[in-house]
This record gives C-alpha cells, sequence and structure tokens, in this order.
C-alpha cells in the first residue's frame, strides 16, 4: 500500500505580496502539522487577482522563474518540511507572459514548470490581455510522493486536460483556481458547475482531484468579484471527500491509498477499451474532420 495524504488550502489575498506569502506559509505548515505531504495553494497568491481590468502597470508583476520570490520562499520550506508544493506564480520569459505553476518536490528542488493552456476572456476576467498560452504542453511530475498532474484554472473545464494527465500516468490532479462571480451579472452562480465538472474529472479517469479556490470580495474601479472558496477534494469516483465553505481561510485534508486505487483503475478498464482511433475529431476546431 502506498498511502499519501494530500491538502487543499484558501485565503483571501490583498497586494502586499509579503503578506500573502506569510499567510499562505501558515497555511502550508497547518496542513504539514496535521500530516499533508502534498499541498496545494491557490492561483496567484501572491497578490489580488489583478486580471479584473486591462492595465498595462500590472504587467510588471511578472517576474522570471528564477527571481520569484514565492518560489524562493517555498522552496526554503518544501526543503525544511519535506513536503511537495506546486506554487502558482505570473512568469516572464523574455517577451512572453505565463500564468504558470512551478512544481517543487519535497527537498526543495524545482521539477520544472506548468504553463497555462486555456486563457480566459470575458467581464472581469480579462486574462488574454495578461498571459500567453502556455507552451508546455499538459506534463505529469514524479513527486517524493506520487506521479502529479496540474491544471491551472480555466484548465478545470477541459477533459481533455485531465484526461492527458491520467494517460501520462498521474496518480492525482491538481487545480489551483481563481473563481467567483461575474461582474456584469452578479445573479450568475457557477460555484455547482465548477465543482460537478471537476468531480466528473476525477471520476472519469478514477484519479483523485483537489482543487484549491481563493476567497473573499476584489474590486477594481467598477468591476468586483466575490471569489468562491468551496476548495474541495474528489476521490477517484468523483465523490466530494472534503469541502471548504465560500468564506472561511483554512485547510482540509484526505488521505488516498495510491495502490489500491491503481487497481481500481485498471479492474475498471476505462484505459483499456479507449477507441483512439475514432477520436480525430477531438483534434478539430469544429467538429470537421476532413
Amino acid at each position: 500500500m502506498r498511502h499519501v495524504t494530500v491538502a487543499a488550502t484558501q485565503m483571501p489575498c490583498g497586494w502586499d505580496v509579503n503578506e500573502n506569502i506569510a499567510a499562505a506559509e501558515a497555511l502550508v505548515r497547518e496542513a504539514h502539522a496535521k500530516g499533508a505531504q502534498i499541498i496545494l495553494l491557490q492561483e496567484l497568491f501572491e497578490r489580488c487577482y489583478f486580471c479584473q481590468k486591462q492595465i498595462y502597470d500590472y504587467l510588471k508583476f511578472a517576474t522570471p522563474i528564477d527571481e520569484n520570490p514565492a518560489i524562493a520562499h517555498f522552496s526554503r520550506l518544501a526543503a525544511e518540511l519535506k513536503v511537495v508544493l506546486p506554487i502558482s506564480f505570473y512568469e516572464r520569459c523574455n517577451n512572453a507572459y505565463y500564468n504558470s505553476i512551478a512544481i517543487i518536490d519535497a527537498d526543495g528542488s524545482l521539477l520544472g514548470i506548468y504553463r497555462k493552456s486555456h486563457i480566459p476572456d470575458g467581464p472581469g476576467y480579462s486574462e488574454k490581455f495578461y498571459f500567453t498560452p502556455g507552451d508546455t504542453g499538459f506534463e505529469v511530475w514524479d513527486t517524493a510522493y506520487a506521479r502529479i498532474g496540474v491544471g491551472i484554472c480555466w484548465d478545470q473545464w477541459y477533459p481533455e486536460c485531465a484526461r492527458a494527465m491520467a494517460l501520462m500516468g498521474a496518480e492525482l490532479l491538481f487545480y489551483p483556481t481563481a473563481i467567483g462571480s461575474e461582474p456584469q451579472d452578479t445573479s450568475l452562480d457557477s460555484r455547482d458547475h465548477w465543482q460537478t465538472v471537476q468531480c466528473g474529472h476525477a471520476g472519469a479517469n478514477l484519479v483523485p482531484l483537489i482543487a484549491s479556490n481563493r476567497t473573499g470580495r476584489e474590486t477594481e474601479g467598477e468591476s468586483a468579484i466575490t471569489f468562491y472558496g468551496s476548495s474541495f477534494i474528489a476521490d477517484e469516483t468523483g465523490k466530494k471527500v472534503a469541502e471548504l465553505d465560500r468564506d472561511s481561510t483554512g485547510v482540509i485534508l484526505h488521505t488516498f491509498d495510491l495502490d489500491s486505487i491503481a487497481h481500481k483503475r485498471h479492474s475498471w478498464g476505462v484505459f483499456r477499451d479507449r477507441r483512439t482511433d475514432l477520436f480525430p475529431v477531438l483534434l478539430s476546431k469544429d467538429g470537421e474532420t476532413w
């Protein structure tokens, strides 16, 4: 049996990077004290969600990997606590700007990065202004405790993302996110839809899924978003086994037996019976294959 304990966290964020890093560290330490080995922080936790408006000064927030304060800070913390930490950050690489995740192993080493593939654009979520579509493709990493795959926020609406990582052997799927109300219509609430879609990824691939969202209300001029919180962990059947509420700052944990889940995944046959010869349509934009 191979047991691994995972944690999801959530918190509100302000504009002070050092304060946000300190708050995130407190959650990591709390999760570690409760036994977590892989701990997920939310998307772009270094500061407020700056993508509500197209503001050129905010492009200055992007840093090269080796200059990012959160990566340096949490690399040291990962080594101290012997935990795995996927760390979200705003990356600049020459003339490209990415929404990225650094995968920090339990010895503090950087295993690699994933750059967000799907970039949304809509009222309050003007990410195409800030981010270049990622060029890494979907990836998995052999960490100290499990082989993991990571998608970022809007990626979580695409079943191909989860399936690709599962095909590459991911034993756990992690999704840091920043999702909340729609500034143009406050009556819209996609919290349940968001959770249901991700639980479907877990169940369809028989791979547990961990999602961390931010909390609180953030404003940018006349635009405002109230983030849903509701971070959760789903088991390999898609059942939620731990969940936070919409507003609290905190951590949730769950322990999985990876060998038992691997046996179940094999026995279920969903990968054995895949008809890849029928999938060319998935490579098209419009469903036409000619």
